[in-house]
């Protein structure tokens, strides 16, 4: 299975924000939304960084509450790791499990097209697994 049937099932809705945005209106814009990471884009949306919860306690930590008035470009993570429709979920699992992160973006032409969690993936593994052991089951009363 690859990466386009889970967004499929979630859509390709993303939240994003602009480099410029203060670091409170990240964390506003996190609980607003019930998610763990927003995607910093350009105009074009190309995809500039990622911020994560981990980000911005990790600014607290070190900077105090002033870390909150700062620009989203001083703590988000520029070097962002990127997946395709076209991968399979075992490989964006493997990538997500070795880089230890939690959100991935979907690009097309270089562009966000949608965010996957490792909540996406689990959630998706979890159905998969479901529907064979129905249909083992099924196939084991047919017989």
């Amino acid at each position: 299975m690859t990466v386009a049937a889970i967004l499929s099932g979630k859509g390709h809705e993303t939240i994003t924000a602009d480099r410029d945005a203060p670091l409170g209106e990240i964390c506003k814009t996190l609980a607003k939304h019930k998610i763990g990471a927003v995607v910093v884009c350009g105009a074009d949306r190309a995809i500039e960084g990622i911020v994560s919860e981990r980000d911005i306690v990790r600014a607290i930590g070190t900077d105090g509450s002033v870390a909150l008035n700062l620009p989203v470009s001083n703590v988000m993570t520029k070097e962002v790791v990127t997946c395709v429709e076209e991968n399979s979920v075992n490989e964006v699992m493997a990538r997500m499990t070795q880089g230890r992160f939690r959100h991935m973006p979907v690009v097309k032409d270089g562009k966000l097209t949608g965010v996957i969690s490792i909540g996406d993936v689990v959630k998706f593994k979890i159905a998969q697994v479901e529907l064979e052991a129905e249909q083992m089951r099924s196939y084991i009363t047919m017989a």
